[in-house]
């Protein structure tokens, strides 16, 4: 997805515990250019948070911003999806 100028990418929060950051993982699936078999890329995005309002599960939007920190470079944009708290108990 690409928003203009800014990129943006839909992806599952899998780690809150640092204070207005979270760890969002977007997932592709690309064709293998020989092969043209489906193949499934996880890539991992520090992203910030000011709200503190991800939850481990959640569905967020972000989008690409200025450098924040040393890695972190991406921002929350919107929580797609809320997930139960007992379900990503349950998944991990």
């Amino acid at each position: 997805m690409s928003r203009g100028k800014f990129q943006s990418r839909v992806g599952t929060v899998i780690s809150d515990k640092m204070d207005k950051t979270v760890i969002v993982e977007v997932m592709q699936i690309k064709k293998h250019k020989r092969y043209k078999k489906s193949i499934k890329r996880n890539s991992k995005f520090i992203a910030h948070d000011e709200s503190d309002q991800c939850k481990i599960g959640d569905k967020v939007l972000i989008l690409e911003a200025r450098p924040f920190s040393k890695n972190k470079r991406w921002k929350v944009s919107k929580v797609l999806e809320q997930c139960n708290t007992l379900e990503a108990e349950v998944i991990e």
